[in-house]
């Protein structure tokens, strides 16, 4: 997948825990180039030049490119005389004044996606507590990636052939509400809010039309109710897709059905189409 300005958003906000967990004054990072295997430095945060940025690091050079190439964190004590690393990029990391420094990859489906480096301008063992604050950041932009590669597979999914003519009876419509339900299901688990307006947007793709007509308003969470119905879910798969109780999901499902003036489910979800909420 191609590098944009999302990913590169996650990689972004990863630092800016990193830097706050471990204490670490500068912290920088980016994202695998796509179909080469290199990692752009991008993000910067707390350094003093601007001598990393766009550096680009080949897998298996300098510590980066090390964590890259074998999967896991690396750290090295001083950084311009350590025996562990090739030293490519002395020069930018001198530059910088940088010497204790560390990098964790971020691994997204078993393949490394970014680096996420922290460092100390004073030579000095780095911690088990600090690498594992970093981890832990790293875990983080992971999480956010997967998801966003979630979103990008069911919409991918669902494109071909779903507004067709013809098509809102058949399986493929059957198939972009499926995508609907499982992409309103991601939306509460998503923390960074660019990432979550551009799955909403998406969500907005898969409904036809231009958007819900004037009538009842339908809460968020009633429609994530709604479009899991609308996908053949029982209450309950619905409570474990939305991570909510089968009480809650209830709840939800009766206020939809009182707004759309609906006895049942079926004319719950048929209403919600006819009115511009579901696919």
């Amino acid at each position: 997948m191609a590098v944009d300005a999302v990913d590169a958003a996650q990689i972004r906000s990863a630092l800016v825990r990193l830097r706050r967990t471990t204490g670490l004054p500068v912290a920088f990072g980016g994202l695998v180039e796509s179909g080469r295997r290199q990692v752009r430095i991008s993000e910067l945060s707390g350094t003093a030049t601007t001598a990393l940025s766009a550096l680009a690091v080949t897998a298996g050079n300098g510590l980066g490119g090390r964590a890259v190439a074998l999967s896991r964190p690396c750290a090295v004590t001083d950084y311009s005389v350590s025996r562990q690393i090739s030293h490519e990029y002395d020069l930018p990391v001198a530059a910088e004044g940088l010497r204790s420094v560390l990098a964790v990859p971020v691994v997204v489906r078993r393949r490394v996606r970014g680096v996420l480096y922290g460092a100390l301008r004073t030579a000095q063992p780095l911690g088990d507590r600090t690498l594992s604050a970093a981890v832990a950041a790293a875990r983080d932009a992971e999480q956010a990636l997967v998801l966003r590669d979630e979103a990008d597979d069911l919409l991918a999914a669902a494109a071909p052939g779903a507004h067709a003519p013809g098509a809102a009876g058949g399986a493929g419509w059957e198939q972009v509400r499926e995508a609907h339900a499982a992409l309103r299901a991601l939306v509460p688990r998503i923390t960074d809010p660019a990432l979550r307006d551009e799955l909403l947007r998406a969500c907005g793709l898969l409904v036809a039309g231009s958007g819900p007509v004037p009538g009842p308003r339908l809460a968020p969470r009633e429609v994530d109710v709604l479009a899991c119905v609308a996908a053949g879910a029982t209450n309950g798969a619905a409570a474990e897709r939305l991570g909510v109780g089968p009480e809650t999901v209830k709840s939800y499902l009766r206020s939809a059905m009182r707004k759309l003036g609906a006895r049942t489910r079926t004319e719950a979800v048929a209403a919600a189409r006819r009115t511009g909420w579901l696919p």
